[in-house]
């Protein structure tokens, strides 16, 4: 046998043993990943007196899972349908004028110069490290004074503003808009906006979906913001009024609804997962598409 044959057969073998090491992490982060989707599922099949007095990763007793998603959605006068289109509204509006902003502010950025650009910069930067939480008190006290708390519009307007959204897309449509193609379409006399809508977001695509993913599972997501400047619980999203309802079990006289607090968490989750199904295929495709040059 051959000297480069048992050098080969040699790599061969280090190549499987880190297959195979490889393939035992990714299955653990896979399980550590769905196991929390799986306990809510199981304790979503669970009457309020099994929740408390069953083991949480296997199901018992008989299925309720059904029982719980009607009451949950009949709770309180159907109060969960409120709170779910409350959230689909903020989404819709937060998420996606984030997202259209971020477009204009970012291919701004990349492709016109202007006086203080640098300073925008740097300004952009900052505020990508700033979280959202230290904000959420000054912006409390100044919409106070506004006269907007306790209005949608106390979380709409804060959930336009995406720091990290505007960076992306400006350091993506640095590469992803030819400044060739800018200039011919401006030598056909197209004007700047013409130009933005009809060539310029459709070559951002991958990026766009990007922001759109996360700005849609922040706002899906938010908590605390809603929490301070909303009092008022018509207009509270899921994720607060859930938590309405879990904090009724230390009140007294007040109802122990734990099978309808996970189920309805539950269902808070499908429309994340749904849109980011929807949504990959797109992103995805899109990358796969901008790594392939001309």
């Amino acid at each position: 046998m051959s000297r480069y044959t048992r050098t080969n057969k040699s790599n061969q073998g280090l190549h499987t043993k880190k297959s195979i090491l490889l393939t035992i992490i990714m299955g653990a982060l896979v399980l550590y990943s769905l196991l929390p989707l799986f306990w809510l599922f199981v304790n979503s099949t669970k009457t309020q007196a099994e929740l408390l007095n069953s083991f949480g990763l296997w199901f018992s007793g008989p299925n309720a899972l059904w029982d719980n998603i009607v009451a949950t959605v009949t709770y309180n006068d159907g109060v969960f349908v409120r709170w779910f289109g409350n959230t689909l509204m903020y989404v819709v509006v937060g998420a996606g004028g984030a997202t259209f902003l971020a477009a204009l502010g970012g291919y701004g950025l990349a492709k016109f110069n202007f006086p203080g650009k640098k300073a925008v910069f740097a300004v952009v930067l900052g505020a990508v490290a700033i979280p959202g939480t230290a904000l959420a008190v000054p912006t409390f006290l100044m919409f106070s004074q506004m006269g907007l708390t306790n209005t949608p519009w106390a979380v709409i307007l804060p959930s336009l503003i995406s720091p990290f959204g505007l960076y992306l897309i400006w350091t993506y449509a640095l590469d992803a808009v030819p400044t060739e193609v800018l200039e011919a379409a401006r030598m056909d006399g197209a004007g700047e906006f013409r130009t933005f809508f009809t060539i310029s977001l459709k070559l951002l695509a991958p990026g766009l979906v990007t922001v759109l993913l996360f700005t849609l599972v922040a706002t899906w997501n938010n908590y605390f913001l809603p929490l301070i400047m909303l009092s008022e619980p018509t207009w509270y999203p899921l994720t607060v009024g859930l938590k309405q309802w879990s904090n009724q079990a230390q009140t007294v006289g007040g109802d122990v609804i734990y099978n309808l607090v996970i189920t309805g968490s539950m269902l808070t989750i499908i429309p994340i997962v749904v849109a980011f199904l929807f949504l990959q295929r797109y992103w995805q495709s899109g990358l796969a598409a901008g790594s392939v040059k001309a």
